[in-house]
């Protein structure tokens, strides 16, 4: 059975394989741990195998894990699920990145809760990229408005887009998903530049992060095949 740090260094390959392949620069894609239900002691062998970004779907699991973890240094803490209103304040308040800003109502919410004393929230519109009516996302003809208005939010900063496309659907839609949200930032990039970065594409999985990175993945967000089956 391999371990955390075995699966680390073999997702680590694949991500640094698939960069080069792709012809981008190494480093340029980087690795999210998706420890939603996983222990802390498992995010601590993960961390001492030198993971530092967690990306966490529940909020009260999440501020569990950051209070027993406290004392490691530079660990970095991702948002990635659904963002309900009465969540905000501290998702605002604890975490680094959200991945899965959806509408500008919760975009506020966390530019308004976020400390003074932190620097700005990093964050990605969720994009429901195949249009699925149970998945949460804005669609693709709103992201202009809404970067224009985050611009003006300044405790927040725009990093780019995320994507949680059908993995079921066959390789050739699956692909055609994620050009769909690479194209989509570039056309923010050319709209909307005045609000951050735009240097992010959050997307591709355990099973699909080799083609989410041909076609532009920035963070992978990988669960299972570095924590095993939930």
């Amino acid at each position: 059975m391999s371990s955390i740090a075995d699966n680390i260094g073999s997702v680590t390959r694949r991500i640094q394989k698939a960069t080069l392949k792709a012809g981008r620069s190494a480093g340029s894609v980087y690795l999210l741990a998706v420890s939603k239900t996983r222990p802390a002691d498992e995010l601590r062998t993960a961390y001492s195998a030198g993971q530092r970004a967690f990306g966490e779907n529940y909020v009260q699991e999440a501020l569990d894990k950051m209070e027993e973890l406290k004392e490691l240094d530079a660990i970095e803490w991702h948002f990635i699920g659904p963002i309900q209103s009465n969540k905000t304040r501290q998702i605002a308040e604890a975490f680094a990145w959200a991945h899965s800003v959806d509408r500008l109502k919760i975009a506020q919410r966390l530019n308004d809760q976020r400390p003074p004393t932190l620097p700005p929230l990093n964050i990605c519109l969720q994009v429901n990229i195949n249009n699925e009516e149970s998945k949460s996302g804005c669609a693709l003809e709103e992201l202009i408005d809404m970067a224009d208005a985050i611009e003006e939010m300044p405790n927040l900063s725009l990093r780019g887009l995320m994507a949680i496309p059908d993995p079921d659907q066959p390789e050739a839609e699956l692909r055609s998903s994620f050009r769909k949200l690479a194209n989509a930032l570039k056309h923010m990039r050319q709209e909307a530049s005045g609000c951050g970065p735009l240097d992010t594409l959050s997307m591709g999985m355990s099973g699909d992060l080799e083609m989410a990175i041909e076609e532009g993945a920035t963070w992978v967000r990988v669960g299972t095949a570095l924590f095993g089956p939930r």
